[in-house]
């Protein structure tokens, strides 16, 4: 049954997008799942979200990849990730100092690590 109004949701597609500079080969090659945004995005993104995942400039042309549909949104504090969600954003990274190295670049921010992030959990789709 479709819904006669349907939420804002259901009009709207999202995206996760990613500097390429920093993802876009992790990304091409299926090393990353898990995208940690600064912040309290769960009134964005929901488990069970189709997504793009693109790459590209914040205000540029950007270049989807695939879609995704998101495993897992959980909202936590940078002290609270696991050194396996850690590494899971970056396969380089191995302690909360190394994501806030990259945190601060993005977010040009002083961030430390009682910050609350969102980590958002995500698989491709494959469209056949």
């Amino acid at each position: 049954m479709i819904p006669l109004h349907p939420s804002e949701n259901e009009l709207s597609m999202f995206a996760l997008n990613f500097y390429s500079e920093f993802y876009e080969e992790v990304l091409r090659n299926g090393r990353k799942s898990i995208t940690i945004r600064l912040g309290d995005k769960s009134d964005k993104y929901s488990t069970g979200m189709i997504v793009w995942v693109t790459i590209g400039p914040r205000f540029g042309k950007r270049q989807k990849l695939f879609a995704a549909i998101l495993d897992r949104v959980e909202v936590k504090t940078i002290d609270a990730l696991s050194p396996r969600e850690i590494q899971k954003e970056n396969p380089e990274f191995r302690t909360a100092e190394d994501l806030l190295h990259l945190l601060r670049r993005i977010y040009s921010d002083d961030i430390s690590v009682e910050d609350t992030v969102t980590v958002i959990h995500f698989s491709p789709v494959a469209e056949y």
